[in-house]
């Protein structure tokens, strides 16, 4: 199973989002061809609602431990609730900064 599907099936279970986007980066990344080891994960959840961002990252750390333990060398997390994503996105995901790193 592709880690990116393993992702969205564990935060779709967890969090019940109104909104998900993983997107595996790592092709932007000095890694083999069809790699899976850069993700940039959009999660809208109500469930975020009156946690410090900090909580809301290490919920998702945890849930994802396994796979961060493994094949996951970075995960990118943009976590909203439904009107902080409405108030300063408006649906649009936030853009990832370039690999500073391997030679890319």
């Amino acid at each position: 199973m592709f880690i990116a599907t393993v992702i969205e099936e564990k935060i779709l279970s967890a969090f019940s989002p109104l909104h998900l986007d993983v997107i595996n980066e790592s092709n932007n990344h000095n890694v083999p061809p069809g790699s899976e080891s850069h993700f940039k994960v959009t999660i809208v959840s109500n469930k975020f609602e009156g946690e410090r961002l900090i909580k809301r990252h290490r919920a998702i750390n945890s849930l994802l431990a396994e796979e961060l333990a493994g094949k996951i060398h970075a995960l990118a997390l943009h976590t909203y609730t439904e009107k902080e994503w409405h108030d300063y996105y408006a649906d649009n995901t936030p853009l990832s900064p370039n690999c500073l790193g391997g030679g890319k």
